[in-house]
């Protein structure tokens, strides 16, 4: 069997199992990877670009060699390989978790129940959940849906389609590193410098994919691609502004502004501004969209290794 079937089977595989199991509760390999580099952080952190860089190389550089190594040694099973695949998918993609989430918090604010809401926002995102309200929770909502539609799940399926195993989980480990180190607190201004930049870099073409396809598959593609061509570049960030402007365009709905994390007030672009305001039912949109999205993603990537493969072959 030939690798791109491999990666069909397995990648196919590694979603539906997420789809049927979501992440375990307990020893979630992502898990242990953060544990295992926070252990080395508290050996290496020094205030200082180099040391981070070093972090960086070590822990997404080792997730990448274990990969490659259990990738070499079922190499001459098939079904191993698939098994294998399928695993590591299902490992690193998070679209059930992050669908589980968001409903449950558009449940609470259906219900009336905005403090329930609140207390679940940090297991979806950092925003401080005291300044918003109903409205600021639900856009809140979308924003993470559409930018964690990229991160979970769209650009994993990219670089597994492109490196397989290592390409899978090294991806993960990327984005693991940016959510631990990559922000611009004190103590990792320097310090994660490499992990944010490595992460920007590793998700410019998951980024792209998904906004794409959040054009292709919403219910208004032409308020998607005119709201990503006007006002992606207006975010802050390279990768977040083209899905969530797209995302925006692809449910009418207008976000950016006002939002607070860690007690620091930051005031966005807005992003697709004819569009009406983020109200609660658009949660759910939110995630249709995202699953639309997702198993669109997988059938472009595993065509494009398909045609890559023949074209080498």
């Amino acid at each position: 069997m030939g690798a791109g079937r491999v990666f069909a089977y397995g990648a196919a595989a590694g979603l539906i199992g997420d789809l049927l199991l979501g992440d375990p509760r307990r020893g979630h390999p992502v898990a242990v990877f953060g544990r295992a580099a926070g252990a080395v952080e508290r050996v290496l952190w020094r205030d200082h670009r180099g040391w981070g860089a070093l972090h960086t190389v070590v822990c997404a550089g080792g997730a990448v060699a274990l990969g490659g190594v259990a990738a070499r040694t079922v190499r001459n099973s098939a079904l191993a390989s698939v098994a294998l695949t399928a695993a590591a998918t299902w490992a690193v993609v998070g679209g059930t978790s992050l669908a589980r989430e968001a409903r449950a918090i558009g449940h609470a604010l259906e219900a009336g129940d905005i403090e329930g809401a609140r207390a679940r926002l940090p297991h979806l995102c950092g925003r401080d959940p005291q300044a918003l309200d109903a409205d600021g929770i639900a856009r809140a909502v979308v924003e993470s849906v559409a930018e964690n539609t990229s991160d979970a799940v769209v650009g994993a399926l990219v670089w597994g389609a492109v490196g397989g195993v290592p390409g899978l989980v090294g991806f993960r480990a990327v984005n693991t590193l940016d959510a631990m180190v990559g922000h611009k607190s004190a103590r990792y201004r320097r310090y994660g410098w490499a992990s944010a930049r490595l992460d920007d870099l590793a998700g410019w073409p998951g980024a792209r994919l998904t906004a794409v396809l959040a054009v292709l598959a919403g219910d208004d593609p032409r308020g998607a691609a005119r709201a990503w061509r006007a006002d992606a570049d207006r975010h802050p960030s390279p990768n977040a502004g083209p899905v969530e402007a797209s995302f925006a365009g692809a449910l009418g709905v207008r976000l950016g502004g006002t939002l607070s994390y860690g007690g620091r007030v930051e005031h966005r672009p807005v992003l697709n501004g004819a569009g009406r305001g983020v109200r609660t039912r658009d949660i759910e949109r939110a995630v249709r969209l995202s699953r639309r999205v997702g198993w669109l993603a997988l059938g472009v990537c595993v065509a494009a290794r398909r045609i890559a493969k023949g074209r080498t072959s």
